[in-house]
């Protein structure tokens, strides 16, 4: 009698090998050592097929003890397709936002599990790091950029026509350490060249009066409120701005890539700041209040998963760089460029003495305006009277 071996028809369907345990069992009277015998199995492996079900068992075990409980894996879930965030992003996101320590290792099991989709981006071959991360200074290499805040593509109607019937500020500027990804922003209801020139000016005074002494370099694109893809204009704004140490180095035509830094915080302003707070706003001076706490939040709170930030926050990158820039440099205020504009003017003032430019300022004027730009502002909070005398005089003023 030529029998199939029991172990390849149990590969194929395991009931029918089951099923020809008991034929053969029945043929042989019911004896189960020589049933055994003939198909080359174990008795216990006779018995299961006789006495129990022809389908396989379940092997999930009936305990276990360390798995993580339902509202747990569930949480997980939840965060996992509201944020777009892998295991080892959504580990310390929820370490950070509920106190809770799960493992890398027991998330990237429950999304498998569970089939929760990932968010893919394609890259190019070959694509490189736009910066050696690890060998950057705090402070020295930045990207900038300007948001247009009434986007219907990014806002839900209801944010957008709050912002329009409020007249809330309609463009945000922002430059970006690519170091510590600390955010230094300003607001404005227009856009011009003459807001460009003031917020760079702006946020270099800041940098050197808080002890940055390495270059500024500064990538921006081409936009009207910049250079526009001057070349006579980028040469006399970085001759100007020499005199901070400040160079500008525009991306080329077709080139945003260059700029993903700053790009991707536009992102994150949407969803954690114009979403959520613009309608609880219905004047300009709530809506930079609110816009100061974001700031706030972004450079001393929200970790970065991004290359060179390993999880950290800005200011914990900073830390962590032994910098001996002062920490005061993380209170930059917020600022409406139009309030800043009433009282100062325009900052081509502070550089005409040395360039002899159109409009002639005298020592006493230009002081006097410097003095009253750092006093109208809440960088007064920030700057002792000494601070404001040695930077008046490292101008020339």
């Amino acid at each position: 009698m030529n029998i199939i071996p029991y172990h390849e028809i149990r590969k194929i369907s395991p009931e029918k090998a089951r099923e020809l345990v008991r034929k053969v069992f029945e043929a042989n009277n019911k004896n189960v050592s020589k049933t055994a015998k003939i198909l080359g199995v174990s008795r216990h492996t006779v018995r299961r097929a006789i006495y129990g079900p022809l389908e396989d068992k379940s092997r999930k075990p009936k305990t276990c003890p360390r798995k993580l409980s339902s509202e747990l894996e569930n949480l997980i879930i939840q965060e996992a397709k509201r944020t777009g965030f892998r295991y080892r992003r959504l580990s310390l996101y929820l370490f950070r936002k509920y106190g809770v320590k799960i493992s890398e290792n027991t998330i990237k099991s429950i999304l498998k599990r569970n089939a929760v989709p990932r968010k893919t981006r394609k890259t190019k071959k070959g694509e490189r790091s736009l910066y050696d991360y690890e060998a950057l200074i705090p402070f020295s290499e930045f990207q900038l950029d300007t948001k247009h805040l009434l986007d219907k593509d990014s806002l839900p109607k209801e944010v957008y026509e709050h912002i329009k019937k409020y007249n809330l500020p309609c463009y945000e500027w922002n430059m970006i350490d690519v170091a510590t990804r600390t955010r230094f922003t300003a607001y404005s209801y227009e856009l011009s060249s003459a807001f460009g020139f003031m917020f760079i000016s702006l946020v270099a005074l800041w940098l050197r009066t808080h002890n940055v002494r390495t270059p500024i370099k500064i990538r921006l694109d081409n936009g009207e409120e910049f250079c526009g893809g001057s070349e006579r204009k980028l040469k006399e704004w970085n001759k100007m701005l020499s005199f901070l140490g400040v160079e500008l180095n525009p991306i080329p035509p077709k080139a945003k890539h260059l700029m993903g830094i700053i790009e991707n915080s536009h992102r994150a302003d949407d969803e954690y700041f114009l979403m959520i707070h613009a309608e609880r706003c219905k004047t300009k001076d709530e809506f930079i209040q609110r816009a100061q706490r974001w700031q706030d939040t972004w450079n001393f709170f929200r970790p970065h998963s991004g290359k060179g930030m390993n999880g950290r926050t800005p200011f914990e990158k900073f830390i962590d760089s032994k910098s001996l820039v002062s920490s005061h440099v993380f209170q930059f205020p917020t600022l409406l460029l139009e309030d800043i504009l009433k009282k100062v003017g325009t900052f081509y003032s502070l550089f005409c003495n040395k360039l002899g430019g159109k409009y002639v300022f005298t020592t006493y004027q230009s002081a006097k305006k410097f003095k009253i730009f750092l006093l109208s502002t809440s960088i007064k909070s920030s700057l002792s009277n000494c601070d404001t005398q040695f930077f008046a005089a490292k101008l020339g003023l």
